[in-house]
């Protein structure tokens, strides 16, 4: 169950993350509170994974789902670029994030 709750949060720090990008400096109402609102469900959901998991662990995959999606949708919706070199960078953090979740 732990890890469920971990995961649901850092795909809501995904959320909040891309959800910033439409605030537009937290001038828009809705973007705002979709922002705000994902950002507390993520800490709370992150700290509930903590009662179960180790601190390092947990916190390395939380921002490890956060970083990768939030690159994932930047390339989507943003066009950033998709190069080589920024396509392996998102794949050594899956490994870690992997690497965390067998053996950590």
């Amino acid at each position: 169950m732990a890890w469920t709750l971990l995961f649901i949060a850092g795909l809501l720090e995904v959320g909040w993350a891309i959800g910033l990008k439409f605030t537009e400096g937290f001038s828009r109402l809705w973007p705002s509170l979709f922002t705000l609102a994902s950002m507390a469900a993520s800490v709370i959901l992150l700290g509930l994974a903590l009662r179960a998991l180790p601190v390092g662990t947990a916190y390395a995959v939380w921002t490890g789902i956060g970083a990768v999606g939030t690159a994932a949708l930047g390339i989507w919706l943003f066009n950033e670029p998709a190069t080589a070199l920024r396509l392996a960078s998102i794949g050594l953090i899956v490994a870690g994030i992997v690497g965390l979740k067998l053996w950590g």
